[in-house]
């Protein structure tokens, strides 16, 4: 292939150019273990909530929760779009391999930006629980959960640049702008078709299949020193993902084959299961 027939890079906006990721990453490398103190007053917050909330009526918060939801989803989609194309640069200039083990994901043009942003923007996210818990709606498992495991393995990613976060992340930021977009609309009334429920679904199913895919192959050319990571943080996104794609299996099963007989159930439920 010729280098004309390739993708051309994304320009760079200003604010992303002059973005220095070194003391950022610096902060993380001190700072990351917060992550655990925000988890656990997340989840002091939302079971303390669910018992306060016990005795007293719901509250409706229709209009601040489609802000809440827009904001993320115009945050997401921007995300997808610049990391999304990076990733597709690298894709076409150097191969599957180099995106899986490139590490210029966290300093290069465009992607060192939207990387940071990333990680922070999993704190501010643990206030889609906030709510759930205010509007008296179920909450399960796998919303807390993974809101909370995304969070302490993307802070205690990041500080060390590991190989395979370009795919995490750009995954994650494509899922989040579908996702948080449906979340808008059905906040605002909209009706969506069930069959958009059960995408999004399929979708974040997709995503840990890949996760773990990526995981793996990470794992394996580790061992020519092309991809930089370690043990622990393998394992670590090994175990994270397995047991989401275990819940979201069960998830897309319980609600949509043996019990999702009705349209505005699936909704809600899929809006639920970050």
């Amino acid at each position: 292939m010729n280098a004309s027939e390739h993708l051309p890079p994304l320009q760079e906006y200003d604010f992303e150019r002059s973005f220095d990721e070194r003391p950022a990453i610096e902060w993380m490398k001190e700072n990351w273990s917060k992550s655990f103190v925000f988890s656990a007053l997340y989840a002091a917050v939302i079971f303390g909530g669910q018992q306060f909330m016990k005795q007293r009526q719901k509250l409706e918060l229709r209009k601040p929760l489609v802000l809440w939801s827009l904001s993320l989803a115009v945050f997401s989609i921007i995300g997808a779009v610049r990391t999304g194309w990076y990733m597709l640069y690298i894709l076409d200039t150097s191969g599957f391999k180099q995106s899986v083990c490139d590490q210029s994901f966290y300093s290069g043009p465009v992607s060192k930006f939207w990387a940071y942003a990333f990680v922070l923007s999993k704190a501010p996210e643990l206030g889609d629980t906030v709510f759930i818990v205010l509007r008296k709606q179920r909450l399960i498992f796998l919303h807390w959960y993974h809101h909370i495991t995304v969070l302490l393995y993307s802070w205690y990613s990041y500080k060390d640049r590991v190989a395979g976060g370009g795919w995490f992340m750009t995954m994650n930021y494509l899922a989040h702008a579908l996702m948080y977009s449906y979340y808008a609309a059905r906040a605002a009334g909209v009706r969506v078709p069930r069959s958009l429920a059960m995408l999004i679904t399929t979708t974040q199913i997709a995503q840990m299949v890949m996760g773990l895919v990526v995981s793996g192959l990470v794992f394996f050319w580790m061992q020519d020193g092309r991809c930089f990571s370690y043990l622990d943080n393998i394992l670590w996104a090994s175990l994270m993902y397995l047991s989401y794609l275990f819940l979201f299996l069960s998830f897309f099963y319980q609600t949509y084959i043996k019990g999702g007989s009705s349209s505005s159930s699936s909704s809600k439920k899929t809006i639920k299961a970050d």
